[in-house]
């Protein structure tokens, strides 16, 4: 994603996203940031880089709700007051979070290495937008490799190309060493943002969050 840049602008800031295509806290982050952007008027260089929440989550997935209960201890009405604000939030940001009660949590590996192909491509933003509202704003399962080829197809990829990526899987080894790349920095959890490869956020920061670190960043020499 590249944004435009006024004539004032000096340079374009590098933004590296480490994020899964499942987290919800991904999609308002990237939506804030690039409110952001739009406030400040600068230009980025946007690159997604994997993450998995569930990285054992075996094929199926589970409910959702059942899988916030059991992994973090919350309770079915813990798991309702963080939907809606999630919902409220999305609303605000222009985004569709269509959360039931049968909305499920699947395993992303498929997807990330569909990512990493889709890079090489140029469309590994469009891809991963396509996934995030695949997955939050019409609840599909997004470790089905129907629904990935669809996801290409939305993002302007050839879904043969596409499915042909996926089933012979040599994009596999590439995501495991992203993962282990980020771990090793210390990214642990999503949304963990990297600003000029200096400025390391993690968490949904907020628009003002954003736009105050744009600044802070687009100051710096280049």
């Amino acid at each position: 994603m590249t944004t435009p840049s006024p004539p004032s602008a000096a340079r374009s800031i590098q933004i590296d996203i480490v994020s899964d295509v499942v987290c919800p806290w991904c999609i308002i982050g990237f939506l804030q940031l690039r409110r952001a952007l739009s406030r400040t008027g600068l230009a980025a260089r946007l690159r997604w880089h994997p993450f998995e929440l569930n990285p054992d989550m075996p094929p199926g997935g589970e409910n959702l709700r059942a899988h916030m209960m059991r992994k973090y201890g919350v309770t079915a009405a813990d798991s309702q007051r963080a939907r809606d604000k999630l919902v409220a939030l999305g609303n605000g940001l222009g985004f569709s979070f269509a959360f039931t009660d049968d909305s499920r949590i699947v395993n992303t590996f498929a997807a990330h290495q569909l990512l990493d192909w889709a890079e090489g491509q140029g469309r590994q933003h469009d891809l991963k937008l396509a996934l995030f509202h695949a997955y939050f704003a019409r609840g599909e399962d997004v470790s089905d490799p129907a629904v990935l080829e669809q996801a290409a197809v939305t993002a302007g990829l050839d879904g043969a190309a596409a499915r042909a990526a996926l089933a012979h899987g040599s994009h596999a080894p590439g995501v495991r060493s992203k993962q282990q790349h980020w771990a090793e920095r210390g990214v642990h959890g999503v949304p963990a943002m990297i600003f000029d490869q200096t400025y390391l956020v993690t968490g949904a920061q907020g628009v003002d969050g954003y736009e105050a670190l744009l600044n802070r960043v687009a100051k710096r020499p280049g």
